[in-house]
């Protein structure tokens, strides 16, 4: 066995630790699932306010362990990468978790202002993360401004959904397969108190963030070993583990009825991932890491922007039964996915 502080590690043991983390992840989130459900019943916030804040927290928790473990080391293309290439494959996770949803398009069953308002927020991230790539780098004690604002931006955008779900100005109209956002009596979890909830919440949040943390220690050693670029291996490989969490946790979700968690634990997740920069800049200490995204970084990072959009369009649209069963935003998800990855492989 080689030596595991070592890096870099043969290339099969590395390879070996990334898939074994990467199901860790997943055990994981099939477990965050059922007690994330009982949580948004018992706290009164709603599926998707708990979704975007508590699972967006969890779930992202390996995703950000990831990126300030390969920031701090100074790989700070391969955090960067990281981050919004996970946004990309989680955003992906929506039209696999509709293929799990088969009387109606996910996206019609789910609608819900809190799910919409998250969209724009995290759109707004998105933006002010690839802004700051276009600025003149500056930084304060080694961080750049903008990941103040991006903190700012962020508390914000949550008071406003808070309130918008507590006062509504926009509603979505029922429909005879809408899903509403409604305690779910039949959940066994629902009858434990709120203290034992809560605390296997945090433990699994923290088995799931440990296997962040091997995931990023093995992806550095297999762009060492293979010569493969930062942004192929952080965008894709380590993007798709990162989406893990929110893949499964969505795709539980709409097998347990509960469609708004599996739509806002996606957005929840992929907000996170944004936030996730202001972590690698703060370990990054050779400069803002805004400035080290190159083309594969800036490629990642507008496919988001493109896919986040295309989910919105599906949220307000609503398409009862779409192209394929999924929808026309669902096809279009797909598409845009394979596309960037298939970009990024030449």
């Amino acid at each position: 066995m080689p030596d595991v502080t070592a890096l870099p590690w043969p290339l099969p043991w590395s390879a070996g630790v990334f898939v074994l983390a990467g199901l860790v992840t997943v055990a994981g989130s099939i477990r965050l699932a059922g007690l994330g459900d009982a949580l948004a019943d018992r706290t009164g916030w709603g599926e998707a306010l708990f979704g975007v804040v508590f699972f967006g927290l969890v779930t992202g928790l390996s995703g950000v362990i990831m990126t300030i473990v390969a920031a701090g080391s100074g790989e700070a293309s391969l955090g960067y990468s990281n981050a919004v290439g996970g946004i990309a494959a989680q955003t992906t996770a929506v039209a696999v978790a509709d293929a799990f949803h088969r009387r109606a398009n996910l996206e019609h069953a789910a609608a819900s202002v809190s799910n919409l308002l998250s969209g724009c927020l995290l759109i707004a991230l998105l933006a002010l993360a690839l802004l700051a790539s276009y600025v003149p780098e500056t930084t304060i004690a080694g961080v750049d401004p903008m990941s103040a604002v991006l903190v700012a931006a962020y508390v914000g955008g949550l008071v406003l959904i808070r309130r918008a779900g507590a006062q509504p100005m926009w509603q979505a109209i029922a429909t005879a397969e809408t899903r509403p956002d409604v305690p779910h009596n039949e959940n066994p979890l629902n009858r434990r108190p709120p203290g034992w909830l809560w605390s296997r919440f945090a433990i699994v949040g923290l088995l799931v963030a440990a296997g962040g943390w091997v995931v990023a220690l093995a992806a550095e050693s297999i762009v060492d070993v293979t010569g493969l670029t930062a942004g192929f291996v952080g965008a894709v490989l380590m993007g798709i583990v990162n989406a893990l969490p929110e893949t499964v946790t969505a795709i539980a979700a709409v097998r347990r009825g509960a469609v708004t968690l599996a739509i806002a634990a996606v957005l929840g997740g992929n907000i996170l991932d944004v936030l996730t920069l202001v972590a690698g800049d703060v370990a990054y200490r050779q400069g803002s890491i805004y400035h080290s995204a190159g083309a594969a970084e800036l490629l990642a990072t507008t496919t988001s922007l493109f896919m986040t959009a295309t989910l919105l369009g599906g949220l307000l649209i609503r398409q009862t039964c779409g192209w394929g069963r999924l929808g026309f935003e669902g096809i279009l998800l797909l598409v845009s996915y394979a596309a960037m990855i298939l970009i990024l492989a030449l």
